[in-house]
């Protein structure tokens, strides 16, 4: 008989998963999106997608989904196109062109919108700055090639890095109060990371470290923003793709490599959709989609081979996190694939400025035909602490599938990082985890709770798990529920947690 889980254990060894175990899954929602365009004006149009689904489907707190979902429309662009070649480009793979990007990007802003196309070829550039209504679409054997010099992604733009507001070098790709702005393929976006000073600058005790603790000083201590200048003669890493203040948002069917940090990073923006991009960002600290401080955002048909975390919802940093002030929330995570190396849908460790409402649906742990450099460490990673301060509160997964991870099937801290030092009040609660079936893990339960803020409310349904080698470790943890919870051929009791 499988023991009823204590303070400190639970979830033992043996057995094995009885084929189809689990509910099918949910067929995916559909969405509309920017496409190629060769000429005239009539706007590209699509149908909305209702995201409707058997009533089952939408039961509890996902009952929410479909709403958010109807909210959430790709922006569409008239049918114009700003070929870069058309504006001195060459696609040799040695010629700067970020002159060409700029005078096209200008054009077809001023033009009224539509798409910015790199064709065939290897283009190389500096920092692209896209506008409102401008689609930069790669199309088939085109990639965007970006400089491995620092002083091409100046001057310095307001940024957020590890969640505090500064100026910083360019993001590759940044756009800042745009509205109706993409980037979409089926090309490339290649960030010669390891052709750069960048990974110097983080590994091994680089000066990366010295910048960080300035900035987190700055941030902690309510430095003017205007004071937070970095940039030349500074080394902190700009972002792959940053959309900053931006409403109306597509990032489609790219493929995008070695970013020098997070690779697609929206802040303060809304109506996001991340769409069929391939993520393989195996430096350090090189997230796969980070929104932070965004509300109705989709994140769909991804792959992510990355080094740090796939997917990992953010809301700013300790005190800086707390002036702006801005939840994530009602966020939609379904059909990706996780090979990097930490979480595969993580919540935090920037979430000051709180997080709520997060699905995730119908994501492949390690999938075998998508081997990443690093095995995911956790399939769910929800890390907080009192430094940070601020609440998680509603985190819904279901329908993971997967093998071999790493560490923890779900890790869940409150005490992040040894918890910094910090004496802030934080909650986290409401994780719900159904319909999971995952082949190896160390454990499947991480929960780490404080003795002033309990972890609250931890649910896990109708999962099989096998291959499980150790038991669970469990602390200063309220409310949580098994049900219908098979481990290595057993099943867990029904009982709440004392």
């Amino acid at each position: 008989m499988h023991p009823r889980p204590s303070r400190r254990s639970a979830l033992r060894t043996g057995g094995l998963l009885a084929a189809g175990a689990l509910l099918p899954r949910l067929p995916a929602g559909q969405a509309y999106a920017a496409t190629p365009h060769t000429g005239g004006t009539t706007p590209h149009t699509g149908a909305a997608t209702s995201h409707t689904g058997a009533a089952t489907d939408y039961t509890g707190a996902w009952r929410a989904v479909p709403g958010i979902l109807d909210r959430i429309r790709p922006p569409a662009f008239p049918r114009r196109s700003f070929r870069i070649t058309d504006y001195g480009a060459v696609g040799d793979g040695r010629t700067m062109n970020t002159a060409a990007f700029r005078a096209a990007i200008a054009a077809c802003h001023r033009a009224g919108g539509g798409q910015v196309v790199v064709s065939e070829g290897r283009f190389l550039t500096g920092a692209i700055h896209l506008r409102s209504r401008v689609d930069l679409h790669v199309t088939a054997g085109a990639t965007i090639a970006f400089s491995p010099d620092p002083r091409d992604f100046l001057p310095v733009v307001l940024t957020r890095w590890e969640g505090t507001e500064c100026y910083n070098y360019s993001p590759f790709i940044y756009a800042y109060g745009a509205r109706d702005v993409a980037v979409t393929g089926p090309g490339t976006l290649d960030g010669q990371a390891r052709l750069g000073p960048w990974e110097s600058w983080y590994r091994d005790s680089g000066p990366q470290g010295a910048d960080q603790k300035l900035l987190r000083e700055m941030g902690s201590t309510g430095a003017p923003v205007a004071r937070r200048v970095f940039g030349d003669g500074h080394y902190l890493r700009p972002k792959m793709v940053q959309f900053y203040r931006c409403r109306n948002v597509l990032v489609s069917d790219l493929t995008i490599v070695d970013p020098p940090m997070w690779t697609v990073h929206p802040v303060l923006s809304s109506n996001v959709t991340v769409r069929g991009v391939t993520v393989d960002s195996t430096l350090y600290n090189t997230d796969g989609c980070d929104p932070e401080c965004c509300s109705d955002v989709l994140i769909t048909g991804c792959r992510f081979n990355t080094n740090d975390d796939c997917v990992a919802v953010k809301s700013g940093r300790d005190e800086d996190g707390h002036r702006v002030g801005v939840p994530s929330r009602n966020i939609v995570v379904r059909d990706c694939r996780f090979s990097g190396r930490w979480g595969g849908m993580t919540v935090g460790s920037e979430m000051s400025g709180g997080v709520r409402d997060i699905f995730a649906e119908n994501c492949e742990i390690n999938p075998p035909d998508f081997p990443g450099r690093y095995p995911v460490k956790h399939a769910l990673y929800v890390k907080a602490n009192k430094k940070r301060g601020g609440y998680i509160d509603g985190v819904h997964i279901r329908n993971f599938t997967g093998q071999g991870v790493e560490r923890d099937i779900a890790f869940v801290t409150m005490a992040y990082n040894g918890g910094e030092g910090g004496t802030l009040p934080v909650s986290v609660r409401n994780i719900h985890m159904d319909r999971m079936a995952i082949d190896g893990a160390q454990t499947v339960l991480r929960l780490v709770g404080l003795d002033t803020d309990h972890l609250r409310g931890v649910h896990l349904s109708r999962s099989t798990f096998t291959g499980i080698l150790n038991p669970d470790s469990i602390a200063y943890t309220d409310d949580l529920t098994f049900r219908r919870v098979i481990v290595n051929g057993q099943e867990v009791p029904s009982l709440p947690h004392p």
